[in-house]
């Protein structure tokens, strides 16, 4: 292990976990809702809000899919030194950390099961921008509508027919973070 996976963690780890994971639950909570996520210095290519939403929801008991180019020693070592997370395959990950294509496709991985809907991956998906603008939100947690840049429309759309199965998605960019939970409803604009 290199020494640069020492550093970048929380400077105050209850503090700042407690901190994130508001964050987090806030904006799944609230589809579409774009929020700052801070507090972590990942390894490239990991973003500064991948790299918290990592350092907040992993532990040892966690199983982690690294995708693509998210899959280097160095991220692998920060996240075993901060986390303590094992690796595994798409098809029993808890997390899984990437861009949109290299995370792809979708039905590698759990969509839970009728008795235990909540054993289901989680895909942290690294975007070039996050705005609301795009596609079109409505369900749980949204007054009426709320807009956001998603990578493609039609597998949110089929995955919300699989309710209460499915996977639940949130999408970072630098440190900015929004959700897109297994119960919201995709328009196309």
């Amino acid at each position: 292990m290199k020494s640069e996976a020492l550093s970048g963690g929380f400077s105050d780890f209850p503090i700042d976990a407690a901190r994130s994971f508001r964050r987090i639950m806030q904006v799944m909570a609230r589809p579409g809702l774009i929020e700052k996520l801070d507090g972590a210095a990942p390894p490239a290519p990991l973003s500064v809000a991948s790299g918290t939403i990592a350092l907040t929801l992993c532990d040892p008991e966690t199983p982690v899919y690294l995708a693509g180019e998210c899959d280097t020693a160095s991220v692998r070592d920060w996240l075993r030194f901060h986390t303590g997370a094992s690796f595994c395959g798409p098809d029993q990950a808890v997390f899984a950390f990437g861009d949109w294509q290299t995370l792809l496709p979708l039905k590698a991985y759990a969509v839970g099961t009728p008795e235990y809907p909540d054993r289901s991956a989680t895909l942290v998906v690294e975007l070039p921008k996050l705005e609301n603008m795009g596609a079109e939100l409505s369900g749980p947690g949204i007054q009426k509508t709320r807009a956001l840049s998603l990578p493609e429309e039609a597998a949110f759309q089929r995955n919300q027919l699989l309710f209460p199965l499915g996977l639940d998605f949130i999408f970072t960019s630098d440190a900015k973070v929004a959700a897109l939970p297994r119960t919201t409803k995709v328009e196309a604009t």
